[in-house]
């Protein structure tokens, strides 16, 4: 896997001729101290890492499909090492506003068919443990990430860590990335709970690792 950072360009997400071309915002948490070392390519803290990763999507293009404004959520079990490839377990959780064709585009950038480094971060999958359709609120306000999916499924409220002068603290250049080849923030989430039980899926946990970010990422073959 290649998700190592690159400083973000000004590229426009609709770039002529891409494959995809996106932009927005993640909110992620997970069972692991601050910092997370998964980041860094270091095993989870307790061997293994319960996580959601949520985007946002401001602008977006997947092979011609615009999917701005929709919101997608991935649960994710992780078993060990994160760069492992082919162990994580991901329930993935689609905007309920989504179109058929939204939700497809969405599956097959996500899911790696479509290549690029959103590929490199699919090949960490091993199962894919169902797709769905649920109310998602992914909002970010003075800097403080709020997550909420359908009724109680997910809830999360994070903030960043900032320097002494209020400079939101950033990492770069780390191995891993969810948002590869843009700078993410460090943050802790104040509680961060998930609770689905038909997928056997449940977990809550305060003052735990959280990573925010403002993303572009651009595909074009």
């Amino acid at each position: 896997m290649t998700t190592t950072q690159q400083p973000t360009t000004a590229a426009t997400p609709e770039a002529e001729g891409s494959v995809y071309s996106l932009q927005g915002t993640l909110l992620e948490a997970c069972s692991c101290n601050v910092l997370c070392p998964c980041w860094i390519g270091e095993d989870p803290d307790k061997g293994t890492c319960d996580a959601f990763v949520a985007y946002h999507f401001d602008k977006g293009k997947i092979n011609g499909v615009d999917v701005s404004g929709l919101n997608m959520v991935n649960i994710c079990k992780i078993p060990g090492n994160v760069l492992t490839p082919h162990t994580w377990k991901v329930l993935m959780l689609v905007d309920a506003k989504a179109t058929d064709e939204q939700l497809q585009a969405l599956q097959d950038a996500y899911s790696g068919k479509l290549g690029g480094p959103l590929a490199d971060l699919a090949q960490l999958v091993g199962e894919v443990i169902a797709v769905e359709r649920v109310p998602i609120d992914h909002t970010v306000r003075g800097g403080e990430g709020t997550l909420k999916v359908g009724d109680g499924l997910v809830e999360a409220d994070m903030e960043p860590y900032r320097s002494g002068q209020n400079v939101i603290t950033t990492l770069r250049d780390s191995i891993f990335s969810t948002i590869p080849g843009s700078p993410a923030y460090v943050a802790k989430a104040k509680t961060h709970t998930v609770n689905i039980p038909k997928h056997n899926l449940r977990w809550s946990f305060q003052g735990r690792n959280a990573i925010q970010g403002d993303y572009v990422i651009n595909y074009s073959g």
